[in-house]
């Protein structure tokens, strides 16, 4: 009976979707012809819904002027409109970080004018978005957000139409999530909703998505046979709408059954078929995944060439997709957004306070009143005594609350300084993973060897071979404990501090910090160049402190100092060379750290300023001026040690700590 239903279900799609293929020659004729911007901005959105499936970047260039168009004329609701399609559109050619952009920015217009319906539609496509970078859990947050806002919400007679639409799409998506997360009780059930949904509503236009979640149900579960079914069927449910990113997606799932099954021959031809489609609509998830299967199956066959092809298309495809710029950018917005939804409920809360300050101040003004008319009367004078103490407890409680706020917004600035630090250490982590990859290799090839040289007997290659391999083991150990440091480090630096000491070899702190705030820069500003010079004490003693706590005071003082000298790179001559230097030694009882910089110098009329909290003589947005007030406080009242500062504007500055060593 299911099959019957699918069956009938899948040729009522292509007769109602056969119309839309004619629609584009049509919308361009119009837009050439429109005088009136109102016939422009649908025109063009029109244009961009239809291009999504075929052709994202051609959408893409249809949406942006009618996203000016919206903001041109104010029309709120469009705005958001456009901005949504337009994070659909980046979605499909696999640029996340713009994507994440535009849909906050579409949450926010929504907001504005109380759009329930978008405001849900948006949160699905955010969890779509997740979904596509593999954060299923984080995804999966979002997609339970729109399904609690679509039972809660009672929509008009007009709009019962975008609700049921909506309702499908949550639910699918929320089956394939949990798909994805092995909770195969969940996904079927979610899964099954959305089917029966759809064909209650009649809304077919999801139902290749619908069918692909049923095969990968079916696929899951071993049975193979009924997944490909409903793959095929996934297919001719896309290609009716022209959704070619659908289709590849259905063909690289048949090209997967057919892995298991070990058919390699058609398990390349339906993952190729896929990798074009992705290809020449640039879809860049797609052609990831399709690339890198096709790199596999042909590794299976021996194939070197054509696995290594595949393999550099993949690649490159991953070097675009998650480069780390674009990796940064995309967690920065998602942080952005959540640090914007904490001031929204912040400002609630304040409002809250101020209203019940209002309150308690007009109570207290009642109270002495009161207090005048009955002066002489002790039971009253108590009972305004028992107010004025519960006054009291309740300001010293909001006293609490505002340290805490305080503390809260010093975490801040901690996490943001550990998303300068992140570009820094992917860098710097590449190098000793490689050697232990290129190792790796070499031991095995070794390990070849040294089978053969046993089945032959030769006992002096064989010892030869195996010193090799102790050789080898003994880098891989070494660069294997280099990488680890760098990750320990980057640990306890996006840890709350402890407060816990511990003996700490300030040299190989400071020098890792030092690199890894250089490439942090230099992932920010390819042409940055500068100078590092390293004077470290061989012989320096090792100090007791918080090494989490120093390591952020380093941090700090050399952002900093890279800071200084490339703002004078921009407008100092070619003779300029930028120069940052790391000096360490012991005097006098005390542990001696060195930044200085040749930059562009402090001037003096805010060197007894840039201690405070919050000033910064860096541009708005670029720097929050806790650094140097955090610093000084970690050595000063953390270390009952100092922080010296000497500088000349135009010519540097230098930063000296010292740390106690007894």
């Amino acid at each position: 009976m299911k099959k019957a239903v699918t069956l009938l279900v899948l040729v009522f799609i292509f007769f109602t979707a056969s119309s839309q293929r004619n629609k584009i020659d049509s919308l361009k004729a119009v837009l050439n012809k429109a005088a009136i911007d109102t016939i422009k901005y649908e025109t063009l959105h029109q244009l961009g819904i239809l291009y999504a499936l075929s052709h994202p970047d051609s959408s893409i260039a249809f949406e942006q002027p009618a996203l000016l168009l919206a903001q041109k004329n104010n029309w709120v609701n469009n705005q958001a409109r456009s901005l949504n399609n337009m994070a659909s559109f980046y979605t499909l050619i696999g640029d996340y970080a713009n994507s994440l952009q535009c849909y906050f920015k579409a949450v926010q217009s929504y907001e504005r004018v109380g759009n329930t319906i978008g405001i849900i539609k948006i949160n699905l496509n955010i969890g779509l978005t997740y979904s596509d970078k593999g954060e299923n859990q984080q995804a999966l947050s979002y997609f339970k957000q729109a399904l609690k806002k679509l039972q809660q919400y009672a929509p008009p007679r007009e709009l019962d139409d975008k609700y049921r639409q909506l309702k499908v799409s949550v639910l699918s998506t929320t089956g394939l999530t949990y798909l994805f997360l092995h909770k195969l009780d969940s996904a079927e059930y979610y899964t099954m909703a959305a089917y029966q949904y759809a064909l209650t509503i009649k809304n077919y236009n999801k139902m290749g998505e619908i069918l692909i979640g049923l095969g990968d149900l079916e696929s899951t579960k071993g049975n193979r046979k009924e997944a490909l079914k409903y793959y095929y069927k996934a297919i001719f449910a896309y290609k009716t709408f022209d959704d070619e990113r659908g289709e590849g997606q259905a063909l690289m799932a048949i090209g997967d059954v057919y892995r298991i099954y070990k058919q390699r021959d058609s398990a390349i031809y339906y993952t190729q078929k896929a990798l074009d489609i992705a290809i020449v609509g640039h879809f860049q998830q797609n052609a990831l995944y399709a690339a890198d299967s096709l790199s596999r199956y042909y590794a299976g066959a021996h194939n070197i060439p054509q696995a290594f092809k595949y393999f550099k298309l993949a690649t490159t495809l991953k070097d675009s997709i998650y480069s780390q710029e674009k990796v940064k950018r995309f967690l920065t917005i998602g942080f952005n957004e959540k640090q914007r939804q904490q001031e929204l409920e912040a400002a609630k809360v304040q409002a809250q306070n101020k209203l019940r300050t209002y309150i308690l101040s007009g109570g207290l003004g009642v109270l002495l009143l009161l207090a005048v008319i009955f002066w002489f009367n002790g039971k009253q004078r108590q009972k305004a005594n028992k107010l004025l103490r519960k006054q009291k407890t309740e300001i010293e409680m909001a006293m609490s609350q505002l340290k805490l706020t305080q503390n809260q917004l010093i975490q801040s600035a901690k996490m943001a300084s550990l998303g300068e630090l992140t570009a820094g250490i992917a860098h710097e982590i590449q190098n000793p993973l490689n050697f232990v990859n290129n190792f790796s290799e070499v031991n095995k090839e070794l390990l070849i060897e040294m089978k053969e040289e046993i089945d032959k007997g030769d006992l002096e290659e064989i010892r030869s071979i195996a010193n090799d391999l102790i050789e080898n083991e003994e880098k891989i150990n070494h660069h294997g404990k280099r990488a680890d440091f760098i990750v320990k480090g980057m640990l306890q630096h996006s840890r709350t501090s402890t407060g816990e000491r511990q003996l700490t070899n300030i040299n190989t702190l400071a020098e890792e910090f030092f690199k890894l705030s250089y490439q942090g820069l230099r992932a920010k500003d390819k042409a940055f160049n500068s100078e590092m010079v390293i004077y470290l004490d061989p012989n320096l003693p090792k100090p007791n402190v918080v090494q989490q706590d120093i390591g952020r005071v380093l941090l700090n003082l050399f952002n900093n100092a890279f800071y200084a000298v490339n703002q004078k790179a921009k407008t100092a001559g070619d003779d300029y060379k930028p120069e940052v230097i790391l000096t360490t030694l012991s005097e006098n009882g005390s542990l001696l750290i060195k930044v200085k910089d040749n930059g562009v110098g402090i001037p003096d009329a805010i060197k007894e300023k840039i201690l405070q909290p919050f000033f910064t003589t860096k541009p708005t947005g670029e720097g929050t001026g806790l650094g140097l007030s955090l610093s000084y406080d970690i050595l000063v009242k953390g270390h009952n040690g100092a922080l010296d500062i000497n500088s000349k504007e135009g010519e540097g500055s230098e930063f000296i700590v010292k740390l106690p060593l007894n």
